[in-house]
């Protein structure tokens, strides 16, 4: 490990950011380095613009991508290396606002149910079952489930926000088969090191081949199981507010997005167009 990247891993450290958030940030700042093939610190404005360029017209990465790319270099630039050009004259792209793809409760179901590995079953489970974000998953702990009073302690939310959800009966009976089987010791869902937590894109890719195997399902990522999560309870009758605090939001308007994609919802909300009165009938 350099020592840029280590003063970096400690600077976030010190900060509190989030675990996932940590490995993204090193993730991209490793990756445009090895695009120049030089040592970020020599780097500055020009290559970040060329590298943006790069990104957006020969590799056409998503919005997505290159905000974390430009969140990245603005914390690399800004608080570890603290140069004296503007860092936050780095512009973020503009994303588009995108309806989240949802799952019907059969598809959930049939996707689920398609699933073989008890340690893949277990962890998608549990992200649908309890609304959890890829990493929060990843890096639950044994001792995160409290089976006698039936939550789960969720302890590296973003943001470092720490949260408790219930615990559904099917998801507690999926983790003991798959306990019986692996007995994992410190991290819920470990990786290919027992002392370290699986990485999300493994359990991306757990989702990218059994949705493949599934027919009549669109493409599931563990985001689509959060989505499906919230939707289907906001369709049961579940208050916003309720379901802000499951997912752990920091504010009620990013969980009102959900009130646009339920069917149920809309199906129910009645057109004006009805309550007019209608023509009057000549004598």
């Amino acid at each position: 490990m350099t020592p840029l990247r280590q003063r970096m891993l400690e600077d976030m450290q010190i900060r509190n950011l989030a675990p996932s958030t940590q490995d993204t940030y090193a993730r991209q700042v490793a990756r445009f380095a090895l695009h120049f093939g030089s040592c970020p610190s020599k780097l500055g404005p020009a290559e970040i613009r060329e590298y943006q360029l790069h990104l957006i017209k020969e590799r056409q990465v998503a919005p997505a991508v290159l905000v974390q790319v430009v969140a990245a270099l603005r914390f690399l630039y800004g608080t570890t290396l603290r140069k004296t050009w503007a860092v936050e004259a780095i512009p973020y792209p503009k994303t588009g606002k995108k309806l989240p793809t949802v799952l019907s409760r059969e598809q959930v179901a049939q996707f689920l149910g398609t699933i073989k590995n008890l340690k893949h079953r277990a962890l998608l489970m549990a992200i649908y079952g309890c609304g959890l974000r890829v990493a929060e998953a990843t890096h639950l702990r044994v001792e995160d489930i409290d089976s006698q009073r039936m939550l789960v302690r969720v302890q590296f939310g973003k943001g470092n926000r720490q949260r408790q959800v219930p615990l559904p009966p099917k998801l507690l009976g999926a983790l003991r088969e798959y306990w019986k089987e692996a007995r994992p010791q410190t991290w819920l869902f470990p990786g290919r090191f027992p002392d370290r937590p699986m990485i999300t894109a493994s359990v991306r890719d757990a989702c990218r081949k059994v949705s493949r195997e599934v027919p009549r399902v669109p493409p599931v990522t563990p985001h689509t199981l959060r989505h499906s999560y919230a939707t289907h309870l906001l369709e049961a009758g579940v208050d916003l507010r309720t379901i802000q605090v499951m997912l752990g939001h920091r504010t009620v308007s990013t969980t009102a997005i959900y009130t646009h994609v339920s069917d149920r919802q809309l199906r129910q909300a009645p057109s004006p167009l009805e309550s007019l009165p209608g023509p009057e009938k000549s004598t």
